[in-house]
């Protein structure tokens, strides 16, 4: 045994240091594409960064919101961890035979918790399997690669415990309880002899170690990268990321290009989100768009980068991606990689054969369009990718630098420019709304200033309050409101510009930051302090965004500015209002800025009311389909969103659906008109529902 003693070992020791050298080669390489990314600087809070750690890779919070795969994914990544405690002592066995982990009486115990692990995982596998291939979720890839892993860990935990088992029979051990699974196998063969035993386990010690060196290799060079990556891009992210987009320095002479037309112009951050995708299709499976068959996936959008990415990296830093290399010279990352050796990172860029474009050939201009930024992939995706914002970067790039518009967006975008209002309306009309209702009292700033009185809040009106119909009387609502809970407020008027939120959503960030500069030197010239608007698109942009360009101001929703007058005892709902309700979540208060409840709270105390939840609430709610410009440009491909979403409030049975946007319950309205429910389920504001019981107005609002 003596020579084979030390084959063995000089065998594990090349094998393992092969496969260490080639699992640090290729994170290097990934590291070194991330790198061709715009450098970009993050505060250094660790213990905030920590924390998200604990709760989002720890604690698993996103992934648990599917719970059965949630929990399959929970056994795997803990089981894998404590299992590989076994797997040392395991790999100790077959290297000193006749010995084991250190661990005294303890041994016994840990052995017996091992084989737990394992057979939980065993059982995670067969459930994952059953998901993919049997239940066939359709947000879940297919075929031999997507199951990979899974051969991998069976592979793994079936070798350990039929290696275990030869063990007991290679050293004529006795069967024990703490190893019930082995000890049930090596009962199984007991016929064999010591001799078979032994060849037996280090058969299966070899298939063990072979996988396990194996996996090593293959998860920095597949989707399981997300096991490296995953975490990290959970610690890069900002608190705020998504609420917000990235502002674009005109003033900067260097700039050639705005937004991002190639890939190396993506942030660094941004592209680790490309490698942490764990392409679960958790995002694509919630997306509006895709679940309506138009041509985005948010899923397909981080991989086709990705691997336009691991491409492009190869090409310009002569360092292959797949390894062994020989194993995979056939390959394009691998053939770039070589045309680039002995080259700079400048002279391979334009010498190698690879100019695909990114929007075009790698990413459609149908597929950007499609978004309508409602980020409910990026609520769902389990390691916090921002999928929004390289959409976003992509159609700024067309907008401003190419020039390619979709005619709808661009009449909207070009009736803002002249005249503040994407229906190119008189801007000089933007106070008229008002006059509809004589029992309403809605002053301006200017009125309030030549009456010398003081105003607490700027009621800021937006386009849809000012001169869409159905929308005044949401505005007038809340008003009348305010009126009676004796709120003192005023509003801009005429000189209210568009907020911006449309254009920079659209892409326009050159129109975006002319009306922000242009709302924020009116706010400063009568040094408001508070905003409340109907707009929550409107509210996402005061509160997060305007900041960026040095403007800071209390800013609240009309749902929060009510509830906390309703808490104040200023209104008080008396009349009831017998109605089936459903409250549909505006993506821009709910998952931007984390309202839900205020709303609820509402509802629930206007006496007479009985409100019913959709399937898909709060974080997990639907879009309506409007936001990201979207509500200005025609839907001609699959079916529409706003329908899908009334079809799925219709489910409940509602009497009314109910929202706190204008944009929304515009989308709503039209949706119960495509389903010919307009008659039976009426489409209300909160403000509304509240005036009715406080004031005892019961006209039906159409």
């Amino acid at each position: 045994m003596g020579a084979l003693f030390w084959l063995n070992w000089i065998a594990f020791l090349t094998v393992t240091a092969y496969s260490i050298y080639l699992f640090i080669y290729v994170v290097k390489t990934r590291i070194a594409y991330i790198k061709l990314g715009k450098k970009t600087e993050f505060d250094h809070d660790i213990k905030q960064r920590l924390k998200k750690i604990g709760v989002n890779v720890f604690g698993q919070k996103k992934l648990l919101k599917d719970k059965k795969s949630g929990f399959i994914h929970v056994v795997f990544f803990y089981g894998f961890i404590l299992v590989q405690f076994g797997a040392i002592d395991f790999i100790w066995k077959g290297l000193v035979p006749t010995s084991h982990l250190p661990l005294g009486s303890l041994y016994p115990g840990f052995k017996f918790f091992q084989e737990i692990v394992t057979l939980c995982i065993l059982i995670a596998v067969i459930g994952a399997f059953y998901r993919r291939y049997i239940e066939k979720l359709a947000r879940l890839k297919r075929g031999i690669y997507a199951g990979l892993v899974l051969i991998f860990i069976g592979g793994l935990m079936l070798s350990v415990l039929f290696g275990n088992a030869m063990s007991f029979i290679w050293h004529q051990e006795p069967v024990t309880w703490t190893e019930p699974v082995a000890s049930g196998i090596a009962m199984a063969f007991s016929w064999m002899s010591p001799q078979a035993g032994a060849v037996s386990f280090f058969i299966a010690w070899w298939v063990h170690l072979i996988l396990l060196l194996a996996f090593l290799v293959y998860v920095p060079q597949s989707k399981h990268a997300h096991l490296i990556a995953g975490p990290a891009n959970v610690y890069l992210s900002e608190s705020d990321e998504g609420k917000k987009l990235s502002t674009i320095d005109f003033e900067d002479e260097t700039q050639e290009t705005f937004g991002v037309g190639k890939i190396d112009e993506f942030t660094d951050l941004q592209l680790v989100d490309l490698y942490a995708c764990v392409e679960c299709g958790r995002c694509t499976n919630m997306c509006p768009a895709s679940g309506t068959g138009k041509a985005l996936s948010p899923m397909h959008i981080m991989t086709k980068l990705r691997d336009h990415l691991t491409n492009y990296g190869a090409a310009v830093t002569s360092k292959q991606p797949w390894v062994p290399t020989y194993a995979f010279a056939g390959t394009m990352g691998n053939k770039l990689a070589k045309a680039a050796i002995g080259k700079g990172v400048k002279e391979a860029a334009a010498t190698v054969d690879y100019h695909p474009s990114m929007i075009g050939e790698i990413i459609t201009e149908e597929e950007l369009w499609a978004c309508t930024t409602c980020r409910n992939c990026e609520d769902q995706c389990p390691v916090m990718n921002n999928h929004v914002s390289h959409i976003l970067d992509m159609r700024r790039y067309l907008v401003l630098t190419e020039g390619k518009v979709n005619p709808d967006a661009q009449r909207a975008m070009q009736n803002i420019e002249r005249q503040g209002n994407p229906w190119g309306l008189n801007r000089k009309e933007k106070e008229i709304w008002r006059e509809a209702r004589e029992d309403v009292y809605v002053p301006t700033v200017k009125e309030r200033k030549k009456a010398g009185e003081e105003f607490e809040y700027l009621l800021w009106v937006g386009s849809m309050g000012a001169f869409d119909n159905r929308s005044q009387k949401i505005a007038l609502a809340f008003a009348k409101l305010l009126n009676e809970a004796k709120v003192q407020f005023a509003i801009l008027g005429n000189k209210e510009k568009n907020s911006g939120d449309t254009p920079r959503r659209l892409g326009n960030e050159f129109l975006f930051q002319e009306l922000a500069t242009a709302n924020i030197k009116e706010f400063e010239k009568h040094q408001i302090k508070k905003i409340v608007t109907i707009d929550p698109h409107a509210y996402n942009l005061f509160k997060n965004e305007y900041p960026d360009f040095g403007f800071q101001a209390e800013v609240y929703h009309h749902t929060e500015l009510l509830y906390q007058l309703i808490q104040a005892g200023r209104l008080k709902p008396k009349f009831n209002v017998e109605e089936r309700i459903t409250f549909h979540d505006s993506c821009y208060l709910g998952r931007y800025n984390e309202v839900y409840d205020p709303p609820r709270e509402i509802l629930k105390a206007i006496p007479g009311i009985t409100l019913v939840e959709m399937d898909r609430n709060r974080e997990n709610g639907m879009c309506c389909g409007a936001g990201g410009g979207l509500m200005w440009m025609e839907e001609d491909v699959g079916q529409r969103v706003n329908v899908a979403r009334t079809e799925q409030a219709l489910e409940v049975n509602p009497s009314i659906i109910s929202s706190g946007c204008p944009y929304c319950l515009t989308m709503l309205s039209d949706g119960t008109k495509a389903k010919e429910v307009e008659d039976d389920v009426s489409t209300y504001d909160i403000a509304e529902l509240l005036e009715k019981s406080v004031c005892g107005n019961h006209e039906k609002v159409s």
